[in-house]
């Protein structure tokens, strides 16, 4: 794929269907957090003094997401990865300048 086309794919994955599907990045992004949050809070109890139940927040979330993508570009990457990485940079873009 060239990079144009990773682009136009990533655009279409976040400005299509999946808004309908699952809400605004930003509203997903931020209950995604909030459940990695509480999650974190009761695995790890020693994190409920340093981390609010809100601690992690949509930004945190799309670099997360995008690290993930990264962790699996670098154990065998399909193109999919690559378009995924460019949606959570484009979706933390927009939610950090906002």
């Amino acid at each position: 794929m060239t990079r144009s086309e990773i682009l136009r794919a990533a655009e279409m994955c976040v400005c299509g269907e999946r808004e309908q599907d699952y809400g605004t990045p930003e509203q997903n992004f931020e209950t995604i957090g909030l459940l990695w949050s509480v999650y974190l809070r009761a695995a790890h109890p020693e994190l409920t003094e340093k981390m609010g139940v809100n601690g992690i927040d949509a930004k945190d979330v799309a670099a997360m997401m995008a690290l993930l993508k990264i962790a699996r570009i670098a154990t065998g990457s399909s193109p999919d990865s690559f378009i995924d990485l460019a949606g959570y940079a484009a979706c933390g873009g927009e939610i950090a300048t906002e």
